[in-house]
Protein backbone atom coordinates (compact mmCIF):
# COMPACT_ATOMS: atom_id res chain seq x y z
CA UNK A 1 0.00 0.00 0.00
CA UNK A 2 1.56 3.10 -1.09
CA UNK A 3 0.92 6.76 -0.02
CA UNK A 4 -0.41 7.61 -3.21
CA UNK A 5 -2.73 5.15 -4.04
CA UNK A 6 -6.46 6.50 -4.04
CA UNK A 7 -8.01 3.35 -2.89
CA UNK A 8 -6.02 3.24 0.06
CA UNK A 9 -8.56 3.88 2.71
CA UNK A 10 -5.76 4.61 5.11
CA UNK A 11 -3.94 7.38 2.83
CA UNK A 12 -4.45 11.08 2.41
CA UNK A 13 -7.96 12.27 0.84
CA UNK A 14 -7.75 13.56 -2.20
CA UNK A 15 -7.58 17.18 -2.48
CA UNK A 16 -10.56 18.63 -4.19
CA UNK A 17 -10.49 21.89 -6.32
CA UNK A 18 -10.80 25.26 -4.71
CA UNK A 19 -10.19 23.48 -1.46
CA UNK A 20 -6.67 23.69 0.74
CA UNK A 21 -4.66 20.73 0.99
CA UNK A 22 -3.79 19.37 4.59
CA UNK A 23 -2.05 21.83 6.76
CA UNK A 24 -3.09 25.22 5.18
CA UNK A 25 -4.91 27.85 7.28
CA UNK A 26 -8.48 28.05 7.32
CA UNK A 27 -10.10 30.54 4.77
CA UNK A 28 -12.48 33.32 6.90
CA UNK A 29 -15.71 31.42 5.40
CA UNK A 30 -15.00 28.18 6.94
CA UNK A 31 -15.92 26.60 9.65
CA UNK A 32 -12.53 25.21 12.06
CA UNK A 33 -12.24 22.43 13.79
CA UNK A 34 -11.57 21.69 17.32
CA UNK A 35 -13.29 23.76 20.02
CA UNK A 36 -15.48 26.62 19.08
CA UNK A 37 -14.83 29.84 18.52
CA UNK A 38 -14.66 32.64 21.20
CA UNK A 39 -18.00 34.58 20.89
CA UNK A 40 -17.22 38.84 19.67
CA UNK A 41 -16.45 41.31 22.03
CA UNK A 42 -19.14 43.26 22.47
CA UNK A 43 -18.35 46.41 21.15
CA UNK A 44 -20.21 49.33 23.74
CA UNK A 45 -22.03 52.41 22.98
CA UNK A 46 -23.38 50.55 19.64
CA UNK A 47 -20.18 49.20 17.90
CA UNK A 48 -17.70 51.48 19.52
CA UNK A 49 -19.48 54.73 18.24
CA UNK A 50 -19.08 57.41 21.42
CA UNK A 51 -20.59 60.65 20.14
CA UNK A 52 -18.65 63.73 20.86
CA UNK A 53 -21.29 66.30 20.01
CA UNK A 54 -24.86 66.57 20.51
CA UNK A 55 -26.77 64.69 17.85
CA UNK A 56 -29.17 66.82 16.16
CA UNK A 57 -32.42 64.28 17.50
CA UNK A 58 -31.03 65.16 20.85
CA UNK A 59 -30.36 69.42 20.32
CA UNK A 60 -34.10 69.05 19.05
CA UNK A 61 -35.38 67.69 22.12
CA UNK A 62 -33.58 70.39 23.84
CA UNK A 63 -35.30 72.82 21.37
CA UNK A 64 -38.71 71.21 22.44
CA UNK A 65 -37.98 71.16 26.01
CA UNK A 66 -36.76 75.16 25.96
CA UNK A 67 -40.45 75.63 24.09
CA UNK A 68 -42.40 73.89 26.37
CA UNK A 69 -40.55 75.79 29.39
CA UNK A 70 -41.36 79.41 27.79
CA UNK A 71 -44.52 78.02 27.23
CA UNK A 72 -45.42 77.75 31.17
CA UNK A 73 -43.50 80.71 31.73
CA UNK A 74 -46.27 82.37 29.91
CA UNK A 75 -48.87 80.69 31.41
CA UNK A 76 -47.49 81.77 34.74
CA UNK A 77 -47.36 85.29 33.49
CA UNK A 78 -51.01 85.05 31.97
CA UNK A 79 -52.12 83.50 35.60
CA UNK A 80 -50.36 86.11 37.56
CA UNK A 81 -52.29 88.72 35.45
CA UNK A 82 -55.20 87.66 36.34
CA UNK A 83 -54.55 87.30 40.08
CA UNK A 84 -53.57 90.97 40.06
CA UNK A 85 -56.90 91.87 37.94
CA UNK A 86 -59.09 89.52 40.32
CA UNK A 87 -60.08 92.14 42.97
CA UNK A 88 -60.76 94.34 40.25
CA UNK A 89 -63.13 91.75 38.18
CA UNK A 90 -65.24 90.23 41.08
CA UNK A 91 -66.13 94.47 42.36
CA UNK A 92 -67.32 94.83 38.88
CA UNK A 93 -69.38 91.88 38.92
CA UNK A 94 -71.04 93.12 42.61
CA UNK A 95 -69.71 90.01 44.01
CA UNK A 96 -68.41 92.40 47.03
CA UNK A 97 -71.69 92.30 49.15
CA UNK A 98 -72.81 88.69 49.54
CA UNK A 99 -70.66 86.46 51.74
CA UNK A 100 -71.44 83.33 49.95
CA UNK A 101 -70.19 84.29 46.34
CA UNK A 102 -67.34 86.26 47.82
CA UNK A 103 -66.51 82.55 49.25
CA UNK A 104 -67.01 81.24 45.38
CA UNK A 105 -64.90 84.15 44.20
CA UNK A 106 -61.82 83.62 47.37
CA UNK A 107 -62.38 79.72 45.97
CA UNK A 108 -61.87 80.66 42.31
CA UNK A 109 -58.70 82.69 43.35
CA UNK A 110 -57.25 79.87 44.96
CA UNK A 111 -57.65 77.64 42.28
CA UNK A 112 -55.73 80.74 39.98
CA UNK A 113 -52.92 80.70 42.79
CA UNK A 114 -52.55 76.81 41.96
CA UNK A 115 -52.37 77.21 38.77
CA UNK A 116 -49.67 79.69 38.77
CA UNK A 117 -47.65 77.46 41.11
CA UNK A 118 -47.98 74.70 39.33
CA UNK A 119 -46.86 75.93 36.00
CA UNK A 120 -44.27 78.55 37.40
CA UNK A 121 -42.58 75.01 38.76
CA UNK A 122 -43.19 73.38 35.38
CA UNK A 123 -40.97 76.31 33.98
CA UNK A 124 -38.60 76.23 36.45
CA UNK A 125 -38.16 72.04 35.77
CA UNK A 126 -37.87 72.53 32.22
CA UNK A 127 -35.28 75.12 32.54
CA UNK A 128 -33.32 72.92 34.67
CA UNK A 129 -33.90 70.27 32.45
CA UNK A 130 -32.74 72.18 29.79
CA UNK A 131 -29.42 73.19 31.12
CA UNK A 132 -28.25 69.86 31.44
CA UNK A 133 -28.55 68.29 28.22
CA UNK A 134 -25.21 69.24 27.16
CA UNK A 135 -23.63 67.11 30.51
CA UNK A 136 -25.94 65.82 32.18
CA UNK A 137 -26.34 61.65 32.53
CA UNK A 138 -29.49 59.23 31.48
CA UNK A 139 -31.67 60.80 34.02
CA UNK A 140 -32.04 64.06 32.49
CA UNK A 141 -33.31 61.89 29.21
CA UNK A 142 -35.57 59.85 31.49
CA UNK A 143 -36.85 62.89 33.23
CA UNK A 144 -37.33 64.76 29.66
CA UNK A 145 -39.90 62.47 28.78
CA UNK A 146 -41.93 62.20 32.06
CA UNK A 147 -41.84 66.25 31.89
CA UNK A 148 -43.38 65.73 28.05
CA UNK A 149 -45.53 63.32 29.54
CA UNK A 150 -46.96 66.05 31.98
CA UNK A 151 -46.95 68.98 29.31
CA UNK A 152 -49.47 67.23 27.12
CA UNK A 153 -51.70 66.95 30.72
CA UNK A 154 -51.26 70.81 31.25
CA UNK A 155 -51.77 70.91 27.43
CA UNK A 156 -54.71 69.70 28.04
CA UNK A 157 -55.91 72.19 30.78
CA UNK A 158 -54.89 75.18 28.66
CA UNK A 159 -56.65 74.42 25.48
CA UNK A 160 -58.86 77.58 25.64
CA UNK A 161 -55.85 80.05 26.41
CA UNK A 162 -55.36 80.91 22.41
CA UNK A 163 -54.21 77.65 21.00
CA UNK A 164 -51.76 77.54 23.45
CA UNK A 165 -52.34 74.50 24.74
CA UNK A 166 -52.36 72.48 21.59
CA UNK A 167 -49.12 74.01 20.48
CA UNK A 168 -47.84 72.19 24.28
CA UNK A 169 -49.27 69.16 23.18
CA UNK A 170 -47.96 68.88 19.97
CA UNK A 171 -43.91 69.92 21.01
CA UNK A 172 -44.35 67.60 24.37
CA UNK A 173 -45.33 64.57 22.00
CA UNK A 174 -42.33 65.81 20.21
CA UNK A 175 -39.95 65.58 22.72
CA UNK A 176 -41.19 62.38 23.81
CA UNK A 177 -40.20 60.83 20.49
CA UNK A 178 -37.12 62.92 20.35
CA UNK A 179 -35.79 62.06 23.65
CA UNK A 180 -36.48 58.49 23.74
CA UNK A 181 -34.60 57.86 19.73
CA UNK A 182 -31.42 55.70 20.26
CA UNK A 183 -29.13 58.87 19.32
CA UNK A 184 -30.46 60.81 22.34
CA UNK A 185 -29.93 57.59 24.54
CA UNK A 186 -26.59 57.14 22.97
CA UNK A 187 -25.59 60.70 24.15
CA UNK A 188 -26.66 60.75 27.41
CA UNK A 189 -25.15 57.08 27.92
CA UNK A 190 -21.72 58.29 26.58
CA UNK A 191 -18.63 58.14 29.08
CA UNK A 192 -17.42 61.12 30.89
CA UNK A 193 -13.91 61.57 30.74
Amino acid sequence: MSFGDPNNPYGQPPQQPGQPGYGYPQQPGQPGYGYPAAPPVQQPYGGGYVPTQMPGITRAAQIMLGVIALAHAVIAVMYGYALSKWDETMAEAGITGDSEAEQFADLGKGVVVFFLGLAAVFAVLGLVLLLQYAKGANGVRVCSIVYGSFAIVTGIFTLAAYGLGLIIMVVAILLIVFAAKRASAEWFKRPRY
